[in-house]
């Protein structure tokens, strides 16, 4: 997939493309119906398929104490969109320059002049232009005379009145709940990162855990311990998974993600993983000392093995 990070890295003459707008956050079910339907589109046309999006939320410029956590880091993203089969995505930075741009000159600049766009594919809840002044309405008026058509794909609704949304998402990481973020995502939430070294007590527990990096990419769960799986490379290794500060022993980052590969010893030290939460086996739990926290280490290991089995 092509990736353009503005638009002058466009070239001239670029499409004639199939295009659709939004933030993407997590490319969850409700924007994965949006891009399917226009790789199909596109594909019967023989049209370029194109994502624009952004590269931060557009909160972080208009109202940075307002902006939400993101379910994937733009690195996340681009892959999911990639993997979703799209040509080329165009990732705009969100600066005071677009958020600026009135409906119309967004629609004539960016998708007439830049995409070259013959077809726009949009959601239900489509706002655009500055202050999101610009509705489906505005775009299906200026469509003509720009030389695009629009088409709406419908939200996704697993649950009758709500929506498939990211913040629906967020919500449900906050409590842990990896098991509904999967039927929202369509996969399981994740987080990715370098393995760094720790403290070694899971070493000591006789638990040897690979530690991410404080910046890994992706939000995390709430605190408690998962069933999961970690990825290196190609390989995909059953994990059991502890989020949190650890409270039974102090000095302990908060939110650390430390992943234990079942019955495998492997050295991960500065290896780009992915870890991904299958389900919540438990919440976070201060122990009285070592002891009764390696037997819970154990029950927790047992339980673990046998759901990924």
């Amino acid at each position: 997939m092509k990736v353009f990070r503005s638009l002058e890295e466009v070239p001239s003459g670029f499409g004639p493309s199939a295009v659709t707008i939004g933030k993407f956050d997590g490319l969850h079910r409700g924007h994965r119906a949006v891009i399917d339907e226009l790789v199909g589109v596109a594909r019967r046309r023989g049209l370029t398929s194109v994502v624009v999006t952004f590269d931060r939320h557009p909160l972080a410029h208009l109202d940075p104490a307002a902006r939400p956590a993101p379910l994937v880091s733009n690195a996340q993203r681009l892959d999911l969109i990639a993997e979703a089969g799209v040509e080329a995505t165009l990732l705009l930075p969100f600066d005071a320059t677009l958020a600026a741009m009135s409906p119309e000159e967004f629609a004539a600049r960016v998708l007439r002049d830049v995409c070259g766009a013959q077809f726009v594919m949009v959601g239900e809840d489509f706002r655009f232009g500055a202050k999101g002044a610009g509705s489906i309405d505005t775009l299906r008026s200026l469509a003509p005379a720009l030389g695009f058509e629009v088409d709406v794909v419908a939200d996704v609704r697993p649950e009758g009145d709500r929506k498939v949304s990211s913040t629906w998402i967020r919500e449900l990481l906050a409590e842990g709940d990896v098991e509904g973020a999967t039927e929202l995502l369509g996969r399981a939430p994740s987080v990715r990162g370098v393995v760094v070294h720790g403290a070694a007590r899971g070493r000591e527990l006789g638990y040897p855990t690979a530690n991410l990096s404080p910046d890994c990419e992706g939000l995390i769960p709430d605190d408690g311990v998962y069933a999961g799986t970690l990825t290196d490379g190609d390989r995909v290794y059953p994990a059991a998974i502890s989020v949190g500060s650890n409270p039974t022993f102090e000095g302990v980052p908060p939110k650390q993600v430390e992943a234990y590969v079942l019955d495998r010893e492997l050295d991960l030290y500065d290896h780009l993983v992915e870890v991904a939460f299958l389900h919540r086996v438990r919440g976070q739990v201060r122990f009285t000392g070592v002891e009764p926290l390696i037997a819970q280490m154990d029950d927790d290991v047992r339980r673990i093995r046998e759901m990924l089995s």
